[in-house]
Formats: C-alpha cells, structure tokens, sequence
C-alpha cells in the first residue's frame, strides 16, 4: 500500500495529466481529468517503458507528467474512435 504522501503525488500528477490532456484534445471536468490522467498513466508508461522508447527527460517527477499526458491522449483518442 502506497504511503499517504506518495499516493497524493499520483492523484496530483494524474490530474495534471488529465487536465494537459483535455487541453490538447478537448473536453474536460474534474473527475473526467483524473480518470483520464490516471489509466493515462498506465498506458503512458507501457508505451514508454513497454516498447523501450528513449525518454530525455532527466526529471522524474516532469516525466512522469509528460509521460502520463502522452498516454492520456492516446486514452482520449481511442475512446473516442470506438465511442
């Protein structure tokens, strides 16, 4: 179980993802961001770390921002190809 402090840096960079995210594509609300940074997240991080992708990025916590946004997009993009 993550630590109290940690899990509030997660829902944080989540947020901003999400919230980045619906910028670039549109749309938004705050429950919708999180969602969206989150599971962007995952998918964000499979690509990068899954496929090997060179990040350079040397910042952990603004690459994992960067990396979560890009992920939330493509979260976006599909979501909106199959709805």
């Amino acid at each position: 179980m993550p630590e109290p402090q940690s899990l509030l840096v997660i829902l944080a960079i989540g947020l901003i993802a999400g919230w980045l995210a619906s910028l670039i594509m549109g749309g938004g609300g705050l429950i919708r961001d999180l969602v969206v940074g989150l599971v962007g997240a995952l998918v964000g991080s499979f690509l990068v770390h899954g496929f090997g992708v060179p990040f350079p990025i040397t910042n952990p916590l603004l690459a994992d921002v960067v990396i979560s946004t890009i992920g939330a997009v493509v979260v976006i993009a599909v979501a909106r190809i199959v709805v």
